[in-house]
C-alpha cells in the first residue's frame, strides 16, 4: 500500500459507500505474467466495510475499480484505469463496472480522453480531501 496514495483511496470510498479492497489482486492463471494490483476495488451493493479480497467475489455486483496516483492525471493512470476494468472483465462477471481514475491534479487533454473510453476522472487535493469529479 502507498503511505500517500492509500489515503486517496480511502477518502474517496467513503463518498461511494459500499465494501472495499485495498490492492485487489487480478489472478489471471498467466504464469509467465506478472502480479497485478488495483488500489481498489468497491462494491457499491454491498455494506460500507474493508474486506480483503478473498472474503468477497465480484460476480453478479456493482464494481467500482479506482486507481490512484498523487499526482497530475496521465497516461500512466489512464491505462492503469482503462486495462483494469478490462481484466476484472476477464476474470470475472460483475453487474456493472465504473472506472475511476483518482488523481490530485487535472489535465483537460488527458481527462477528454479518459470521457472518450468511459473512464471517470476524479481530483482530490491531496490535503483536505475534497473531491471533484468531471464524467
Amino acid at each position: 500500500m502507498s503511505k500517500r496514495e492509500t489515503p486517496l483511496t480511502l477518502a474517496y470510498w467513503k463518498t461511494v459507500g459500499g465494501t472495499l479492497c485495498l490492492e485487489y489482486p487480478i489472478n489471471h492463471g498467466f504464469s509467465d505474467s506478472g502480479r497485478r494490483l488495483l488500489d481498489g476495488v468497491i462494491l457499491t451493493d454491498l455494506p460500507s466495510e474493508q474486506k480483503h479480497h478473498r472474503e468477497v467475489t465480484i460476480d453478479g455486483h456493482d464494481v467500482v475499480i479506482v486507481q490512484t496516483k498523487d499526482s497530475r492525471l496521465g497516461m500512466y493512470l489512464l491505462g492503469q484505469a482503462l486495462f483494469s476494468r478490462e481484466a476484472i472483465k476477464a476474470i470475472a462477471n460483475p453487474r456493472s463496472i465504473r472506472t475511476i481514475a483518482l488523481c490530485t491534479r487535472d489535465d483537460l487533454f488527458m481527462r477528454t480522453l479518459a470521457k472518450q473510453q468511459g473512464v471517470e476522472v476524479v481530483l482530490i487535493d491531496s490535503e483536505t480531501h475534497q473531491i471533484s469529479t468531471f464524467g
